[in-house]
């Protein structure tokens, strides 16, 4: 009897080293949207980051990736959880007049969401992209992963001449392969923290397009001052690669105008140091979606994004990575219905712009909640 059980054990272990070998030979082998590993001056410059540690990044204080709790549960609502996770009708997306993008960039600040974490910003002259992601799922491969919930707004081939992107971390709903080489090639720099140029570099852009920053460290596109600030995240795109990478904010820093980008993060003082340091801010684009009770510790909630809003002196708010990729234990919706009741309790001026429209701080703001049609 025994012998049968330790016979089914090791055909199940074989199994599964197998699954795990076949894991590793695709990521070293076949997928080049994996990335590349820090090593050489890049890895000796990392470890200057006084939030390297022990060959890693990491938070300060800690935070750990999910709360203790019941795992078992978190799994029951995972796969059985009654939630209307993806929206029952199209969501509206309006597609920019090609027209209306000038060159050289107009003066003042506006900007377009194109849907989670990716936000077109044109800011006193110049245009910068944030986390954009043009791939038609966020994953490793082509044919799985989270999809869509709506269609982009442009295509990268619509898009204008982008100065520059600002990234927030790694992870594949925020650094897309295909949109960075497309980016690169048109000649467009990309701000990252610490470590992400090696994922860059394995893509084929150049060195000279890639500025690599740690946390308060600065750079520059022509007058505009682009800051990579503090977050609490994590990081990895493979298997054995978690937090190799740095995660931050940013922070845009015009003659006239200031825009924040929240990227991924749990709520902490940090926004009240960056809003002390360098707000007021005119624009947050800050995230309100993909969060759950279990892991608010590097996902906020919408009651916190609001707050973290208020921390950074911001005077309009516009929400991010909501309704763009199913990614959470939650409404699809849920995250803008709180997000608007916690903006209209302390008195914060929010954008809600459909995919795609122009929000534009120079003239009125007038928000429609187009989502409340999506039934």
């Amino acid at each position: 009897m025994f012998g049968k059980k330790a016979q089914k054990v090791t055909i199940y272990t074989s199994f599964v080293l197998f699954g795990l070998f076949l894991l590793v030979l695709c990521q070293t082998a076949c997928l080049s949207s994996f990335g590349g590993n820090p090593s050489g001056p890049r890895l000796e410059k990392m470890k200057t980051s006084k939030m390297f540690h022990d060959g890693k990044f990491e938070n300060d204080p800690f935070v750990p990736m999910m709360s203790s709790g019941d795992y078992i549960g978190v799994l029951k609502r995972q796969f059985f959880g009654s939630e209307l996770r993806t929206p029952p009708s199209p969501i509206p997306v309006q597609k920019p007049d090609l027209k209306t993008f000038s060159d050289p960039v107009s003066p003042g600040l506006r900007a377009i969401w194109f849907g989670h974490s990716s936000v077109l910003v044109e800011i006193d002259g110049i245009r910068i992209f944030t986390d954009p992601v043009f791939s038609k799922k966020v994953s490793p491969f082509e044919s799985i992963g989270p999809g869509r919930l709506f269609p982009l707004p442009l295509e990268l081939s619509e898009l204008p001449n982008i100065d520059a992107v600002v990234i927030s971390h790694d992870h594949y709903d925020h650094l897309d392969m295909i949109t960075a080489q497309f980016l690169a090639k048109k000649g467009t720099k990309y701000f990252v923290p610490l470590g992400i140029g090696a994922h860059l570099e394995s893509w084929g852009i150049p060195e000279n397009q890639i500025i690599e920053l740690d946390w308060w460290q600065k750079g520059n596109i022509k007058n505009i001052e682009i800051i990579c600030t503090p977050a609490v995240h994590y990081s990895g795109r493979g298997l054995f690669n978690g937090k190799s990478t740095l995660w931050s904010s940013w922070s845009l820093i015009g003659p006239k105008h200031k825009f924040f980008h929240s990227g991924d993060t749990g709520y902490s003082s940090h926004f009240t140091e960056i809003g002390k340091k360098l707000g007021p801010f005119d624009l947050t684009s800050i995230k309100v979606g993909a969060y759950d009770w279990t892991w608010e510790g590097i996902h906020m909630n919408p009651e916190s994004a609001v707050q973290a809003h208020l921390d950074l002196k911001g005077k309009t708010m516009l929400p991010v990575h909501w309704a763009t990729f199913n990614l959470a234990i939650h409404s699809w919706d849920e995250p803008i219905l709180r997000t608007k009741q916690g903006a209209d309790q302390n008195g914060v001026r929010l954008a809600t712009p459909k995919p795609g429209e122009w929000l534009d701080l120079q003239k009125d703001l007038i928000p429609e909640p187009w989502w409340e049609k999506v039934k």
